[in-house]
């Protein structure tokens, strides 16, 4: 009960001490028309006798005897005056209840003396709005303060307000009503139905006469139905229907000459506030202008937007924006990040921050220094200076910067502008018998982005066995986009200024739950691999639709079930809305978290969007998905009145009962929406004990993913590098990897051994690493843990070891923390097991822990501190497993970084929204495995020709039935245009074996191709191979493998795979050596005695100085044991051709 001066804030109203009494009940006035009018003068106009003079309290309660205090309507109460309700004043929909009232008077007692009353004051303004009616009052003291005053202390008489213009309404049908307002016909009704989302029945949805002040006529009943008269079929008139948790809907009148007209209405399910486009990071100088915008829908849309510079409200009379803030003539002081905040009736989201960076007028727009970065040389180029095989070649980091910008004002600028190379030069880096030429940057500068596509690619599989998807579509905003494989693969490029990629995969076969996912991408371009695990469909059963049914929710032996669903009879519908009768077909598939494995295939990523519109995390106690069919003809049902019921005794954190919530996926947004809260019930079961669940209600309608969650507020950050190697080298990290990390939920009592998952998190490393979100906990350092992995590609990384003992250095975080943390590699006690994760307690650091301040856990409001880690902080560590393969570019080039592209005629890759890879296969006739080399130079171009692009060397793979024969896929770099689009080059490749061999023949069809494609390259030497590269495609028939995709990792996996294969269409992982051969060489029995590139670099003297040397690893490839050398030869990954199987992995 809400009022200026209410009930609630009188205090006389409920206080009933000294010699007082309550008089009867009086119940004057009844609530039609303006409201309900309780008031004291009318009431001693029928009931002179029975009030006192001046009462001292009074109490209100509706017919219903319901306190008015509790009905949540805004009413008015005073003594003297009485009380009074107006409709006007209540929310939208709602009218004034039926109210009595009684007060409290003084006993009859008289006191010896009267004391003396001053004058009245003059009456209050009349508040009533033209055409109604209200009350005025007056009030006055008593004067003498020794004695009591007998009669009133305030009286009030009734006002009318101002009279109201004449009604200009013009009614073609009926008359205007007493409001003029809207026509009304009296001999006229509507009647109509109501359905909600999933054509359920939708009781008490509100029918109102649309207009600026809606009015509400009356509420559906029990099935949905409402009758409203006096209602004009005009063709105008319009009603809105509204109910909660969907979208309002407007009906027109239809023309008719009818006495009554039928309505049915199917309302929408309310679409919750979701960002579809953040504000962008821009780069401004100080005077300049600079505009931000966010899109947010949602129905209602918002109907209102906040602006926030670093955490702080900007305030709209100043900055006057709406989903759009301009800033201009900009200073210093306001640089830093901003975000916007979208409201309406249902809640609230934040956008993401963007930054705003305000550089002087006088200042650079870049810093013009290069940052250091280090390539890996050569094996025959180790330096002495550096004591290694590393050069520093400089790098330019990619940061946004004020270019040259026109005067519109947008959202977006039309160029993007990038810290960049605008300066290099070329060093000779000496070697064994030769100058190495590399090109090293000298100064950066603000230029034009280097443009990107990004991709997502994969394969989607069962969770349990590894059945492909074949032929799934996959969704994206509602839309098919795509489809996968007969392999069950997906390659999809990510639209531009997608902020938040989420994909549904949908098997038309019905074997596979549709699966949601929230896909990783880099925004920096390139390919991302994922990894899509699928739930299989439970077969279902069947149950009668009349009878009461019950489903038990658990998938682990010899547990309990989690949970159970209770399905009351007559609780099925069609999508018509009809009441359905029959046998359904029920098939409900339960992801259980006590099922470690199942954690690959949760759906989306957990998260949903809180009040104030943050999105935070939930942990999860099991998803469930729901399909219901009519058994006759397949069609799908829905259900109302389904109660789920969570068993108490699985939840193992009894603070998370108190906040146990059932959530709905939300499939367009990926984000989770709250469909109710859980109860706790107690049931006694026959020849048991009582039993404890926690008990909600759901509907199962359109949305068919079910989770049972709670939010969680202890969250930590965990930070993790990935490298290029063991060696543990930051100029060696690798961007692009998806490192993933695993919550686990402890058992009772917080052992050290988890019994559940409860969420999970990816996040993709960038320059500095990746920090994982997770749950932690401050008071015991094991009540949360967590597994943590790593995958570029579909590679796992190999964590570092944990046995026979742990090396902080090598791990990467100090003692005591790491004994703290109880870091765990996953083979720490089975060797045989991968060596592909680590396990380890998330403790929040201590604040009086100085070695706890700096990593590898953060604390969740130090996300920027861990962003921004140096090197030398704490952090855990993966590495790639080292192969055989060494790549050198002249122009550096990351390949998981496409915008450190440069704008070069020696760039390898000449475009880097099209990545063209080129291999030839060479077979060796051999005792050992040998090393073998392309050489790559400009063969006819004029600005490039005898000018090095690059150089690749890798180690061959022994045939897994012939002994003395192996075979290498060696890349080379293909001829096409340069960079500048202007002119082809036919590269001038060499291809060396690097020891006593002899060419014994070339591919007649490559040969013959080569001598119609003059100019032909001179083949003196019969130690080399060398060719002016073919501009065609050629296919296995040559022994030259050409893939063009827009990820240069992509390319290069694909046509390995050919290459392996030894055909244009297929794919191995296993060398097979006599096929689609290129080139043959004879080499002699002596093994090379000149170390290869990969036996230098594992014993340089560099790797001395990093410490990380570890027993067992240092020589990968036993070359003294033939047989090992066999074994570990015949399988090498095609998407890592330089790592071994899964299976060697396991045996090392």
């Amino acid at each position: 009960m809400r009022s200026g001066r209410s009930m609630q804030d009188n205090p006389a109203v409920f206080d009933t001490e000294g010699d007082y009494d309550w008089t009867t009940w009086f119940n004057i006035d009844h609530p039609g028309g303006k409201g309900d009018y309780e008031q004291l003068d009318a009431i001693r106009f029928y009931y002179r006798a029975r009030v006192c003079e001046s009462p001292r309290a009074l109490e209100a309660r509706t017919t219903d005897w319901i306190p008015a205090r509790r009905t949540g309507e805004r009413v008015h109460a005073e003594p003297a005056v009485g009380f009074w309700c107006i409709n006007s004043e209540q929310p939208e929909g709602k009218s004034c209840s039926n109210y009595a009232v009684r007060f409290l008077c003084p006993r009859d007692t008289k006191p010896e003396t009267q004391g003396t009353w001053g004058q009245w004051s003059d009456w209050t303004p009349c508040p009533a709005q033209c055409g109604q009616v209200a009350a005025q009052v007056r009030s006055r003291t008593c004067t003498t303060q020794s004695r009591q005053c007998n009669g009133l202390k305030m009286e009030s008489r009734q006002c009318k307000g101002p009279i109201c213009p004449g009604c200009s309404l013009q009614c073609a049908i009926g008359k205007a009503n007493t409001d003029c307002s809207a026509c009304m016909c009296e001999d006229h009704t509507v009647l109509g139905s109501v359905r909600r989302a999933g054509s359920l029945p939708a009781p008490g949805a509100a029918i109102l006469l649309s207009g600026t002040s809606p009015k509400l006529l009356t509420l559906s009943d029990h099935n949905g139905h409402f009758r409203v008269p006096r209602i004009c079929p005009n063709g105008n008139t319009t009603l809105l229907i509204k109910l909660q948790g969907h979208r309002p809907q407007e009906i027109v009148m239809p023309l008719s000459s009818e006495p009554t007209t039928v309505l049915h209405v199917k309302l929408e399910r309310a679409k919750n506030l979701y960002v579809q486009k953040n504000p962008e990071s821009k780069a401004r100088r100080k005077g300049q202008t600079a505009a931000f915008c966010c899109k947010v829908t949602g129905s209602p849309e918002p109907d209102e937007y906040q602006w926030f510079h670093n955490g702080t409200l900007l305030a709209k009379s100043v900055h006057h924006y709406d989903e759009r803030l301009v800033l201009r003539n900009l200073s210093m002081a306001q640089a830093g990040e901003y975000y916007c905040r979208a409201t309406n009736e249902n809640g609230a989201i934040k956008s993401k921050p963007a930054t705003l960076s305000v550089i002087d007028q006088a200042e650079p727009s870049c810093n013009p220094n290069p940052e250091s970065h280090m390539i890996r040389l050569p094996h025959d180029c180790f330096q002495n200076q550096s004591n290694s095989f590393y050069y520093d070649v400089g790098r330019c980091p990619i940061e946004t910067c004020s270019g040259q910008l026109d005067n519109g004002i947008r959202c977006k600028d039309s160029i993007s502008f990038c810290c960049g190379v605008s300066k290099m030069e070329e060093r000779q880096i000496t070697c064994q018998g030769y100058q190495l030429p590399t090109m090293v940057v000298t100064q950066c500068g603000c230029k034009k982005c280097v443009e990107i596509k990004t991709i997502v690619r994969g394969h989607a599989l069962a969770a349990d066995t590894g059945e492909p998807l074949r032929f799934g579509h996959i969704y994206m905003d509602g839309a098919r986009i795509s489809r996968t494989g007969y392999k069950g693969t997906f390659s999809i490029q990510v639209p531009t200024d997608t902020e938040r990629l989420v994909l549904t995969f949908v098997d038309n076969m019905q074997k596979f739950v549709n699966t949601t996912k929230v896909l990783l991408f880099n925004n920096k371009g390139g390919a991302v691999y994922h990894e899509i695990k699928l739930l299989r469909k439970k077969p279902p059963v069947t149950l009668s639709s009349i009878a009461s049914n019950k489903l038990q929710l658990g998938e682990v032996q010899g547990e309990e079930p989690m949970a159970e669903l209770e399905i009351p009879p007559n609780s099925f519908y069609k999508q018509n809305g009809e009441v359905f009768v029959g046998n359904v077909k029920a098939s409900v598939t339960f992801m259980d978290p006590r099922d470690v494995s199942t954690a690959a295939a949760a759906q989306s990523d957990l998260n949903f969007v809180g009040t104030e519109g943050d999105t935070l995390p939930l942990r999860t106690y099991g998803m469930f998905s729901v399909d219901f069919r009519d058994e006759a003809d397949g069609e799908s049902l829905n259900a109302g009145k389904v109660k789920v019921r969570l068993d108490a005794a699985q939840v193992k954190m009894p603070e998370h009962l108190e906040t146990m919530k059932l959530w709905s996926l939300n499939p367009e947004t990926g984000l989770w929406e709250e469909e109710g809260q859980l109860r706790m019930e107690k049931t006694r079961r026959r020849k048991r004990e009582e039993r404890t669940f926690l008990v909600g209600n759901m509907e199962i309608r359109e949305r068919r993913l079910f989770n049972l969650d709670v939010p969680e507020n202890r969250r930590c950050y965990v930070k993790v590098r990935a490298f290029r190697s063991e060696r543990y080298m930051s100029s060696e990290q690798v961007e692009g990897v998806v490192v993933t990390l695993i919550n686990m939920e402890p058992t009772a009592g917080y052992s050290s051994n988890p019994r559940a998952w409860g969420r999970f998190d990816s996040v993709i490393t960038g320059p500095n690493g990746a920090c994982l979100p997770a749950f932690c906990d401050d008071q015991r350092a094991d009540a949360y843990s967590a597994y943590v992995m790593a995958n570029l590609g579909g590679e796992e990384l190999e964590a570092v070891a944990s046995a026979p003992k742990l090396n902080p250095n090598i791990i990467g975080v100090p003692q005591p923390y790491l004994n703290k943390l109880n870091y765990r590699r996953t083979d720490h006690d089975d060797l045989r097991i991968k060596k592909t994760a680590f396990s380890i307690n998330i403790a929040k650091p201590s604040p009086n822990a100085a070695e706890e301040a700096n990593g590898p856990i953060y604390p969740v409001e130090k996300l920027k501190e861990c962003e921004e880690a140096p090197f030398n902080a704490p952090h855990f560590r993966f590495s790639r497993v080292e192969g055989d393969r060494y790549d050198y570019n002249t122009v550096p080039f990351n390949e998981d970084d496409p915008m450190s592209w440069t704008e070069d005629y020696l760039s390898w890759w000449p475009k880097p929204t099209e990545y063209r890879a080129c291999f030839i296969k060479v077979k060796l006739n051999s005792p050992h495995e040998l090393n073998v080399r392309s050489r790559n130079m400009g063969g006819t171009h004029p600005r490039t020709v005898g000018q090095l692009y690059g150089l690749r060397d890798t180690r061959s793979i022994r045939d897994r039935d012939q002994s003395s024969v192996s075979a290498v896929c060696l890349e080379f770099k293909c001829s096409g245009m340069l960079y500048d689009q202007d002119r082809v080059d036919r590269t001038l490749v060499k291809v060396i074996p690097q020891g006593s061999c002899k060419r014994e023949s070339v591919n007649s069809m490559l040969q013959e191709y080569l001598v119609n494609h003059l100019p032909l390259a001179v083949n003196n030497d019969t130690n080399e191979f060398t060719m002016l590269a073919p501009l065609d495609p050629l296919g296995h028939n040559y022994g030259i493998y050409t893939v063009t995709d827009q990820d240069p990792r992509t390319a290069k996996e694909i046509a390995l795979g050919r290459c392996f294969d030894g055909t244009s269409d297929g794919t191995s992982r296993v060398m097979k050596s006599n096929e689609g051969v290129a080139l043959i060489f004879t080499c002699g029995d002596k093994e090379v005695t000149r170390q290869s590139v990969f036996q230098q670099l594992q014993n340089a003297p560099g790797r001395a100085i990093m410490g990380t040397t570890r027993p067992g690893r240092g020589n990968r490839r036993q070359r003294g044991d033939s047989s090992a050398t066999l074994r570990n030869s015949q399988r090498r990954s095609t998407r890592n051709p330089n790592s071994r199987s899964p299976a060697t992995r396991r045996s090392s």
